[in-house]
């Protein structure tokens, strides 16, 4: 759900481009984007649908069908109708509560699950799945027998629950530039989301990122339209089946969502939710080509997108939603919204938006909302603010496809033909096409004196922290929405990738050691260095450029360690998007991306690794599906004068030479900044932001040497040792006054699209002194404009001298009174107390990533 990314009216693809998408798309490498013409300047975002292609809607209008909707339609109260309209989500709402309100769906968001558990077994998804089924075909208080559907995420396989096959993410996929690959990965997910109960995806994602700092960008297939267009229409031919066959829609395939509707891959700088401002003709042929073919392939369902486009947000956006994709597209399914998306449109808030309707929204996914919508939309059919024929054409859609599902003639989810079967969920023949998927999405950028493929009778060390680490391979999207937080226990059927190398080199006579942080005990004959970005999901991925975990250089300084010991290095880099890698590929002989491998690691020893007999099994076959940086500020696509340092389709085999020259390891970006969410690391404070000292004899002191101490002597910061010399501050404050230490930002900081999910603001600290009374951590927003949490009981109870991450839930100060939306002071400490305590780190995070967090409400 949730969407996404960038432009700034640069870009208009055209002629044959447009000519070749409308023709049906073939994919091939040689068939990428022209130069794109600049936009026009003065081009104010009106659309016109004659300009937009006109699709056929595959399926023929089944007189049968309709007679059953229309008499069904003609019985039904406004409640019942509104009912249809309205999706809750799983954390919100009650089986009573659709027993008594009659909604049409419900969903079950990224880190929603059964009992509020992120690992929840599968029978327990399923028993959900039959009670929110039965409440919707119980009768006894009155109503219509209406079956519901239930949707959930399952973006890359069943991807929420335990032991399901986690094929890799859509960046990888689009690498295979195998769609056919793609149709069987979605007949897979079909059959295990059957399994545990839901009727409906949602997806594909079928965005075109455009600049690769969108957070979202490793849910794109490609940056190429043609790849997005062909894979669109694969992968909902995959889960729905195909149209004219037996099977199509059958219980043994799902429904799909086609997202997000529109330009979401397109908004200026990557913002997640941002605006979308490039030419009409941008927008048609390049950001829509997905939805071209997804229309041709059936699709049952569009998300609308969280962007706007030139202003205007998309699920207030009556031209594209109606006038293009009902009108001249002809779509003939339904559109649903994204995460209280409608509260967005001017003038609504998540619990009132008729004018979604009205735009062309069928059914509002009003997650924690829906009651309030309920009841509004209601009240404005009898104000005469929504037209009763918008409601019953939007009921009518969506009655439409569950007859066309077969909904009303099943039974209970357990009960159809692949409910329970949990053995489908990681089968054997599953596992083995997410392994194939794995094998053919790596991406080979070097590989100096053909140290690879490497011969398995040596001596194979296997390092770095994504060795053995199912979570971080997965990435986002996985059992919880930022992919955070999992354990190695949650993944039963799944390898990691030393788990796969380990096999593959014993099996060939050698042997293998995992040492993550390179310290090895019998020296080896090469090593394998696994290493990459942490789990993300939308907007806490967002990015200010493309340094990779700047501040950070650990995986950077492992490469060098384990070359200098003359130690030849193969570096496998797991990510979601390519990231400007010059230093690490300089310091590795061979360097691969992996992207996010999902469960089968033993992919990426398959291709490594020579047969027993020294022969190549799997060669590399995957090519770049987005472009990969020259420097870190190289992150938009279309931006003129784009030069990239390996271009779209780039990937070398084991008949190439891959030998690689030295790179510039200019990034070409001074410093880390602020807007990447780190504000304190290594001693010293982000780009952007400036450490002081201050009590109220000598305020805002400024605090750029060690040490530093306040005239008064309330506050010293001296330098301490953490990960790395001096890598820390220990701050002493002698508690004869109030006293604070704050990070203070240049320019405003703006979090208030950070404060709307559960980034933290997280603290790596460590006490060494009792907590006798409050200490604060508080942001600034300006005169009168502050917010602060008490941490005395928090720190108090963590043992002294431990270094611990300490996470803040950012809405508990938007809940106490600050704008998120214009930080000038990032985070204060303050206390008038006698306080000794040391910090290392603090930067903004995901709620798994803190070791303790902080409850808000309880203060």
């Amino acid at each position: 759900m949730m969407t996404t990314m960038f432009s700034n009216r640069r870009v208009a693809l055209v002629g044959a481009l447009a000519l070749a998408l409308l023709a049906g798309c073939n994919g091939s490498d040689k068939a990428a984007p022209q130069a794109p013409a600049k936009a026009d300047a003065a081009y104010d975002g009106t659309i016109h649908p004659d300009q937009w292609p006109s699709v056929a809607w595959p399926l023929a209008e089944d007189p049968a069908l309709e007679k059953r909707v229309n008499d069904l339609l003609a019985t039904m109260t406004l409640e019942e109708k509104v009912g249809q309209l309205v999706q809750g989500d799983l954390g919100s709402i009650t089986p009573e509560d659709v027993r008594k309100y009659r909604l049409g769906s419900i969903l079950a968001g990224g880190s929603s699950d059964p009992g509020g558990k992120y690992n929840a077994p599968a029978k327990d998804w399923l028993k959900v799945a039959d009670d929110f089924w039965a409440a919707s075909m119980d009768t006894s208080g009155g109503g219509k027998a209406i079956p519901l559907l239930f949707g959930i995420d399952a973006m890359h396989g069943q991807s929420n629950v335990v032991g399901a096959t986690l094929f890799p993410h859509n960046v990888g996929l689009g690498a295979t530039r195998n769609a056919e690959l793609q149709r069987r990965i979605g007949e897979i997910t079909a059959a295990e989301t059957r399994a545990t109960g839901m009727e409906w995806a949602f997806a594909p994602t079928v965005a075109v990122p455009q600049d690769v700092r969108w957070g979202r960008a490793y849910e794109g297939y490609s940056e190429n339209p043609q790849v997005v267009a062909e894979f669109a229409a694969a992968m909902v031919e995959g889960l729905q089946g195909k149209v004219g066959a037996a099977d199509f829609l059958d219980d043994k395939h799902v429904m799909v969502s086609v997202k997000h509707y529109l330009g979401d891959g397109g908004t200026t700088d990557g913002k997640d939710q941002g605006d979308t401002q490039v030419s009409e003709a941008e927008l048609r042929d390049v950001h829509a080509a997905g939805y071209v073919t997804a229309i041709k392939a059936g699709a049952q369902s569009v998300m609308a997108s969280f962007n706007s486009f030139h202003g205007t947000k998309m699920h207030g956006h009556k031209p594209l939603l109606t006038d293009v994709l009902k009108g001249r597209m002809n779509y003939g399914g339904f559109v649903v919204g994204d995460w209280n998306g409608h509260g967005q449109i001017p003038g609504c808030s998540t619990t009132d938006c008729p004018a979604t309707y009205d735009a062309g929204l069928d059914m509002a996914m009003a997650t924690d909302s829906w009651k309030g919508m309920y009841e509004t939309t209601i009240a404005a059919v009898k104000d005469g603010k929504l037209s009763i024929e918008r409601v019953d054409d939007a009921v009518r859609r969506i009655l439409r496809v569950k007859f066309r599902m077969h909904l009303f003639d099943a039974p209970r989810p357990s009960q159809r033909a692949l409910g329970g079967k949990f053995e489908l969920l990681g089968a054997p023949e599953h596992r083995a096409v997410a392994r194939q998927a794995v094998q053919e999405s790596l991406v080979l950028l070097k590989n100096n004196n053909g140290i690879l493929p490497l011969r398995t009778q040596q001596h194979v060390l296997v390092a770095g922290d994504g060795a053995d680490n199912i979570g971080k391979q997965a990435g986002g999207w996985t059992l919880n929405w930022q992919g955070t937080g999992t354990q190695r226990a949650d993944f039963p059927n799944a390898d990691t990738i030393w788990q796969g190398l380990q096999r593959g080199v014993s099996a060939g006579g050698g042997s293998a050691e995992l040492a993550v942080d390179g310290k090895y005990k019998t020296k080896p004959d090469v090593a394998i260095v696994v290493f990459g970005e942490e789990p993300y999901a939308e907007f806490q991925g967002d990015i200010p450029n493309l340094l990779y975990k700047p501040g950070n250089d650990a995986d950077l300084e492992l490469l060098k360690r384990l070359k200098a010991d003359g130690i030849p290095v193969v570096a496998v880099f797991i990510s979601g998007r390519p990231l400007w890698m010059n230093r690490e590929i300089n310091a590795a002989d061979a360097f691969v991306a992996a992207w996010l491998p999902g469960s089968e690691g033993a992919g990426v020893a398959d291709v490594l690794l020579r047969k027993p007999d020294g022969s190549v099994d799997h060669d590399f076959k995957g090519k770049l599906s987005f472009s990969w940086p020259r420097t870190a500020l190289d992150s938009a696509v279309n931006k003129p004068g784009h030069n990239p340092l390996y271009k779209f389709g780039y990937g070398l085999t084991y008949a190439d030479k891959g030998d690689v020259a030295a790179l510039p390891e200019v990034s070409g970006v001074s410093g880390e900044q602020a807007g990447s969410g780190v504000y304190f690391a290594k001693g010293r404070p982000s780009l952007g932001l400036a450490l002081q000292l201050s009590s109220a004899t000598q305020p805002d002191m400024p605090a750029t040497t060690v040490p530093t101490v306040l005239a008064d002597g309330t506050l010293r910061m001296t330098a301490v040792d953490h990960k790395a010399q001096e890598d820390a501050r220990r701050l002493q404050w002698s508690g004869t006054a109030p006293a604070k230490l704050a990070l203070i930002a240049a320019a405003p900081l703006d979090v208030t699209r950070q404060s709307n999910g559960d980034v933290q603001l997280q603290l790596t600290l460590r006490r060494d002194s009792d907590l006798k009374a409050p200490l604060w951590v508080g942001v600034g927003c300006g005169e009168g404009c502050a917010a602060k949490v008490d941490l005395q009981s928090t720190l108090s109870a963590i043992p002294a001298g431990k270094w611990t991450v300490v996470g803040v839930p950012l809405k508990c100060f938007a809940v106490a009174g600050a704008d998120l939306s214009k930080l000038q002071r990032a985070t204060e400490l303050e206390t008038a107390a006698v306080v000794d305590m040391s910090v290392s780190r603090i930067a903004l995070g995901a709620a798994g990533e803190a070791e303790v967090n902080v409850d808000c409400a309880t203060r």
